[in-house]
């Protein structure tokens, strides 16, 4: 009886403790800056944004511009200053030659280098289709992710190969998104999940939903979560997955899905992705920026936009159990996120209203006990949110 009672006790005093121990909380990014048409940018709507030394490009829905990060100077180009296409959807950087690659959307393929654009279409190069998403360089090749498949260019030969359902695992040829790393390369294809092409074996894998059903996920961490998908991101051997359900996450044993009805996930309509580890992750949503911080905990961050001002809010949650709300005075210009892409400790997030920074000093990755002071917090409890309807087929198009 005396052990019971020793146990009891201790057992007791133990969870005291935990319920004592300082709560390890993510970075929150309380610190924006936003640029919009007011400081040179074409158009406020932003389609593609990419970091890229002292430079950043943005791709708008009217035009091209690059941000000189040491004098915060603004260039832009338009059609009359010789863009082949108004609508930049893509962007990616050869870091080898510092070649810039643009996706047009309804314009094909273009490279700007030495102050002079270059430009692929259906008319004149290999190119398959000129609606092209997504742009991507690996090695001395360069990816494009069109509406009729993916098109392959080698920029040392010109020799071009195209990938659709007569020589890739393509149930649908709708490319949304493409992205390189670690020698794969990542299609995110409309109605075909996503496709992995490893570069050195030149062959395919697809990953596809294995509950075969299109509106729900039967059996949760079984695979990937809906075969619409909208971007991939392959970072640290994790493979980051965005769609119109969900996302989810896959270690190259176990995957892990998240959605709006139990995490911090502001909506499961999630138009794109980028991911900073196998760790952390931010999608790019209707309803504002989420951010996974930590995933064993389940831990996020979301960004969202006060419609009435310039100010919003930073909710992190564990679960759905929100741990802190934190007010700013500057958040994401608008809650409807297109692109995000990061800079050191940086972010830059590319929005329907305007580009928006956000300044990571003191950045940490992860979860860690905070200084009191450090970010205001007002703590509150909100019941899981039921999921919507499913959306037309189109959202980001």
């Amino acid at each position: 009886m005396r052990r019971v009672v020793w146990l009891a006790a201790a057992l007791a005093a133990s969870l005291a403790a935990a319920d004592r121990a300082p709560l390890k909380l993510p970075y929150v990014y309380t610190r924006w800056k936003h640029f919009t048409v007011e400081n040179g940018l074409p158009n406020d709507h932003i389609f593609a944004v990419k970091a890229d030394g002292p430079r950043v490009w943005v791709g708008t829905e009217d035009g091209l511009a690059m941000i000189d990060k040491r004098t915060g100077k603004v260039r832009s180009w338009k059609e009359k200053d010789g863009l082949p296409w108004r609508a930049v959807t893509g962007i990616d950087v050869n870091q080898k030659t510092g070649e810039v690659w643009l996706a047009l959307f309804g314009g094909g393929l273009a490279r700007f280098s030495g102050g002079r654009f270059d430009h692929w279409h259906q008319l004149n190069s290999g190119l398959v289709n000129d609606v092209v998403y997504g742009v991507a360089v690996e090695n001395d090749n360069v990816w494009a992710a069109t509406t009729a498949g993916a098109s392959r260019l080698n920029t040392v030969t010109g020799e071009w190969t195209i990938f659709t359902e007569k020589n890739a695992p393509m149930e649908e040829i709708w490319n949304y998104g493409v992205h390189y790393a670690d020698g794969k390369v990542h299609l995110a294809v409309w109605g075909s999940g996503v496709l992995e092409y490893d570069v050195a074996a030149g062959r395919w894998k697809d990953y596809l939903d294995p509950d075969g059903e299109m509106e729900i996920d039967l059996y949760r961490d079984d695979g990937i979560v809906h075969v619409i998908t909208t971007g991939a991101n392959y970072v640290d051997k994790a493979l980051w997955v965005s769609s119109y359900f969900g996302v989810c996450r896959y270690d190259g044993r176990h995957w892990r899905g998240f959605y709006n009805q139990d995490s911090g996930l502001p909506s499961d309509f999630v138009n794109n992705l980028r991911a900073r580890s196998a760790n952390e992750a931010w999608f790019c949503t209707d309803k504002g920026l989420g951010v996974v911080t930590d995933v064993p905990t389940n831990t996020w961050v979301a960004y969202t936009r006060n419609p009435k001002g310039q100010g919003g809010q930073a909710v992190v949650s564990r679960d759905k159990q929100v741990l802190e709300t934190v007010e700013l005075e500057r958040s994401v210009p608008h809650s409807f996120i297109i692109s995000a892409d990061m800079d050191g400790h940086d972010v830059w997030i590319g929005t329907s209203k305007g580009l928006g920074l956000g300044l990571g000093e003191g950045y940490y990755p992860g979860l860690r006990e905070r200084g009191a002071g450090l970010q205001p917090a007002t703590p509150q409890a909100k019941p899981p949110a039921p999921r919507g309807p499913a959306p037309k087929k189109g959202g980001r198009r």
